[in-house]
């Protein structure tokens, strides 16, 4: 395949040319974890597109915002990859295209302790009506958008909501987990058309934003698409990555430390992982179960091991 986008193209080659020249980037422990390739999860990513080739009028402009996308994934820190896996299998559990994995890239750079100045915090970029609309815990202590399980887990069954309501196309729920669905649906209501037949060039009303969140999804499947093309960036991606799983704490587990110590995980890890529990502090809910993500076990030798989703909504 060739480049679409000559300063896509180059984005990655400069990215990939200062990886190259560089220290390899630490690999995790891998004792008793169960990991995959990084390439491993590339592929099912790519396996679960709606569109799995580049659009031709792919916005140009958004490639070259997003040109470096794959490059922090083969380089990065390894917790960007992991959890891209974990939304990757999340999204595919619910049987929807994986597109939807690439919103976390726009909205916080796969980071799962991001905040913005407006409000909007964690992976998805959740405000706080929308987070206790659908069910996200938001506490003293404990804020649920900051927790890529509880987060991811709304985010999925919201989408799956609106991928159902517009009739399986993942561009008019991309612009209603953007717009909200009521508005997305008034805009096909005024232009005489229905979800399943829509003509989205023909669309009036739908705010600029969301028409540019679907461009945006659609330049940064291209970019991730043409990523295949280089080389080095496989050989980057081909490196044992954690697999990621929700798992319900122990009442007598106070810190993270203390479940990384009594299974042999990493502290600092398992507290980027999960921010929700600041300090490493284990912040619960009367009766409810205490949550985190951490690194699946191994599987005994000869047994499968079913991807370890999260499936959910948001927005």
């Amino acid at each position: 395949m060739r480049w679409r986008s000559g300063v896509a193209g180059l984005g990655l080659a400069l990215v990939m040319a200062v990886a190259s020249g560089a220290a390899p980037a630490s690999e995790p422990a891998t004792s008793g974890i169960d990991t995959r390739s990084g390439l491993s999860i590339y592929e099912n990513f790519r396996a679960g597109l709606a569109d799995p080739a580049c659009p031709a009028d792919a916005s140009q402009r958004w490639q070259a915002h997003f040109a470096t996308t794959p490059g922090q994934l083969a380089t990065g820190p390894e917790d960007s990859l992991a959890l891209f896996g974990y939304v990757v299998d999340a999204v595919r559990a619910a049987h929807l295209p994986t597109e939807y994995a690439l919103i976390p890239f726009i909205e916080s750079g796969y980071r799962a302790d991001a905040r913005s100045p407006s409000g909007p915090a964690g992976l998805w970029q959740m405000i706080t009506v929308t987070a206790r609309n659908h069910k996200v815990p938001i506490r003293a202590g404990y804020d649920g958008r900051l927790s890529p399980v509880d987060s991811t887990r709304a985010a999925v069954r919201y989408l799956k909501t609106l991928h159902g309501m517009f009739a399986g196309d993942w561009r008019l729920a991309a612009m209603a987990y953007n717009a909200g669905e009521h508005r997305m649906l008034g805009v096909l209501r005024r232009n005489g058309q229905q979800a399943r037949d829509v003509r989205l060039d023909e669309l009036e009303g739908v705010p600029r934003m969301s028409r540019a969140y679907v461009s945006k999804l659609q330049a940064l499947t291209c970019v991730m698409l043409e990523a295949h093309d280089a080389a080095n960036w496989q050989a980057a991606m081909d490196r044992p990555v954690p697999r990621l799983q929700a798992i319900e704490l122990p009442g007598d587990v106070e810190r993270v430390r203390e479940w990384a110590s009594q299974h042999g995980q990493d502290a600092a890890g398992l507290r980027r992982l999960n921010p929700a529990h600041v300090d490493g502090r284990i912040a619960r809910a009367a009766g409810q179960p205490a949550r985190l993500l951490v690194a699946a076990p191994a599987a005994p030798q000869g047994t499968a091991v079913s991807p370890a989703g999260a499936a959910g909504g948001s927005r």
